[in-house]
């Protein structure tokens, strides 16, 4: 759904049509009910906000959420899949909170992963350069119980033992051979069974940014010499420029949309 949205309604002003999602995800092989609760949760969450006109519910984006999907653009088309400037300094975030604020805790793991931070140990988590702690704690209000610090290695400890020990290059590595047995078909067209190019634009996306958010973008200089996430990334590119004009065209055809304030 965050993928339907960064592609056709962020930096619109427009709200959609409840019944055209759901046209649009059926092509995906998605069902009605799945793609109401969805759009029912994410409006709960202050991720999507209801707009009525006659007997139709249209849904746009709060400001929260464009700030999200406006951050998802910058990680899938600038930040590049390999991080080749790391300056040697790691930021350190702290925290505790009791079982009773399980939610939140739930939510800032979420944020963390998000902004590139793998668990060192219990209750500290680390990312490669310096990150904007304060912009990433702000949304939670937790800041009276978490503790930032930026800081390097020193022997006996290793950057390439944090590595290890924080995050699981092994996974991120084969998450991206996955996508590239997915998509990465040569002459033959990727997902043969999806009707139209709609819907392969959609799960292109969906299955490129589910990579990204569990890619900490680590330091090239601490990964395998046959790293997959730069053929991958030129796999998606490719693919992305390639169904954007038939897609575009489609979903012109299909949505039914009106302008938002």
């Amino acid at each position: 759904m965050f993928s339907f949205f960064g592609i056709h309604v962020l930096g619109r002003g427009t709200g959609v049509y409840s019944g055209s999602v759901i046209d649009v995800f059926a092509r995906a092989g998605v069902g009605e009910e799945a793609v109401r609760s969805t759009l029912a949760r994410m409006a709960k969450r202050n991720l999507l906000v209801r707009h009525r006109q006659g007997r139709k519910v249209y849904f746009g984006l709060t400001p929260h959420a464009e700030e999200v999907l406006q951050d998802g653009h910058r990680r899938i088309w600038e930040t590049g899949a390999v991080n080749r400037d790391w300056d040697g300094t790691w930021t350190l975030v702290g925290f505790s909170l009791p079982d009773s604020r399980r939610r939140e805790r739930h939510d800032l793991r979420s944020r963390l992963i998000w902004e590139g931070f793998g668990p060192l140990q219990n209750g500290l988590w680390i990312a490669p350069g310096e990150k904007d702690a304060a912009a990433i704690l702000a949304p939670t209000g937790l800041d009276e119980h978490v503790t930032v610090l930026r800081a390097q290695a020193f022997k006996p400890t290793e950057a390439a033992d944090l590595v290890r020990k924080a995050f699981d290059a092994a996974s991120i590595a084969d998450g991206y051979r996955a996508f590239l047995g997915r998509w990465d078909t040569g002459r033959r067209p990727p997902l043969p069974s999806a009707p139209d190019d709609l819907a392969r634009q959609l799960m292109l996306h969906t299955d490129w940014l589910r990579l990204v958010r569990q890619d900490p973008h680590l330091p090239a200089e601490h990964l395998p010499q046959d790293w997959p996430a730069i053929r991958a990334e030129n796999c998606f590119r490719a693919l992305a420029r390639a169904y954007e004009p038939t897609a575009a065209r489609l979903a012109d055809d299909v949505l039914d949309v009106i302008p938002v304030v």
